[in-house]
C-alpha cells in the first residue's frame, strides 16, 4: 500500500484527501535533488550551443508531458535567433501506428531515433516506473548513436535511472502515479521558464 493509498483510507472527505494529497506532494517535491535538475538544463542549453536536437519520450501521461515539455522549451521560450530545437517523438501518430504494427510497440521510439538522432542530439525520457521496453529500447539506441541520454523517472528509477547519462529522480513508492506526474509536470514548468528567462537576461552574449 503507498503513501496515497494510506491518504485515501484515512481522509474522511474530499477536503481531508485533498489536504494531506497536497501536503504529500510538498515531500515529494523536496526530495528533488537540485543538483540533478541543474545538471538538466546544463544539457539543454549546451544541446542549444551547438545546434543539436532535443527529443522527448514517454507512454501515457508521460507522453503529454514530453509533448508539453517540447512546447514549453521550443516556442515558450520564445528563442528564435538561436532556438532550443525539441521535438516529441510521441505526437505523429501515423508513425507511432506504424512501427507499432509492423515492428512492435516496443520500437515505436528507437525506430524514429535511427532515422532522426545525430551524434550529440539529446534524448529525453520520461516515466514513472523506469522500465517502459520502449524507453530502453530508445535509450539503448542513443548510445549506439553518440547522442546524450537523460531520464525524468520517479518510483525507484527502474533501469532507466541506471542507464541514461543525466537522471532527474522524483523520489516516490511505486505506484505513485499522480505525485510522480505532478512532479514531472512542475519540472517542465521550473526548467522552461527559468530558459525563457535565461535566453532573454543573456540575448546579446
Amino acid at each position: 500500500m503507498n503513501n496515497i493509498d494510506k491518504i485515501f483510507i484515512k481522509s474522511n472527505n474530499v477536503i481531508d484527501y485533498s489536504k494531506s494529497y497536497l501536503q504529500h506532494l510538498n515531500k515529494v517535491l523536496s526530495g528533488i535533488l537540485l543538483s540533478e535538475i541543474d545538471d538538466f538544463v546544463k544539457v539543454l542549453l549546451e544541446a542549444r550551443e551547438r545546434g543539436s536536437t532535443i527529443f522527448f519520450i514517454g507512454n501515457g501521461g508521460s507522453a503529454a508531458t514530453a509533448s508539453h515539455f517540447a512546447n514549453d522549451i521550443a516556442i515558450g521560450s520564445r528563442e528564435f535567433d538561436k532556438p532550443f530545437r525539441v521535438i516529441s517523438l510521441c505526437d505523429n501518430q501515423a508513425v507511432i501506428t506504424a512501427i507499432a504494427n509492423d515492428d512492435g510497440y516496443e520500437k515505436i521510439f528507437s525506430q524514429q531515433l535511427r532515422v532522426l538522432l545525430k551524434k550529440q542530439d539529446v534524448v529525453v525520457s520520461i516515466s514513472a516506473s523506469g522500465n517502459s521496453p520502449n524507453l530502453i529500447h530508445a535509450i539503448k539506441e542513443t548510445k549506439t548513436m553518440g547522442a546524450i541520454s537523460v531520464g525524468i523517472s520517479a518510483f525507484d528509477g527502474g533501469r532507466m535511472k541506471n542507464l541514461v547519462d543525466f537522471s532527474l529522480h522524483v523520489p516516490t513508492e511505486k505506484g505513485e502515479y499522480g505525485p510522480a506526474e505532478d512532479a514531472h509536470m512542475v519540472l517542465d514548468h521550473l526548467v522552461a521558464n527559468y530558459l525563457m528567462r535565461y535566453v532573454k537576461l543573456n540575448k546579446h552574449d
